[in-house]
């Protein structure tokens, strides 16, 4: 017997697999297991607007840092969804307060980047 843990579709299990004759069988015993606790993220700026991811993905570049004044469409992060790169920009002028991922994260959609106030 040797136990895996899978992850499907967000929820991670621990599975039994038996091995017989070489090749691998699975066995009926799959039960789920507890999801490790992401750290909390940056809350908002009051009075700010909110960057959040618009699809689940990885982080491939932070282009800008806390407290930089950045226009709107300006580039602030790079994410990598389906093997595809896509921009995330800024919605509006200001100046960049939280930021709250770094290069290689994986974010879910509308987890906060960064807070533009």
């Amino acid at each position: 017997m040797r136990n895996f843990l899978v992850n499907v579709n967000g929820t991670q299990y621990e599975v039994a697999v038996e091995e017989i004759d070489g090749k691998a069988a699975p066995a009926v015993k799959a039960a789920p297991v507890a999801a490790p606790v992401a750290a909390p993220a940056a809350a908002p700026v009051a009075g700010g607007s909110s960057v959040t991811a618009p699809m689940p993905g990885t982080i491939l570049g932070v282009n800008v840092k806390e407290g930089e004044t950045v226009k709107a469409g300006q580039t602030l992060f790079v994410i990598e969804a389906m093997k595809m790169e896509s921009d995330i920009v800024a919605p509006t002028g200001g100046t960049v307060r939280g930021i709250a991922v770094s290069k290689g994260a994986s974010v879910s959609a509308g987890d906060l980047l960064c807070s533009i106030q």
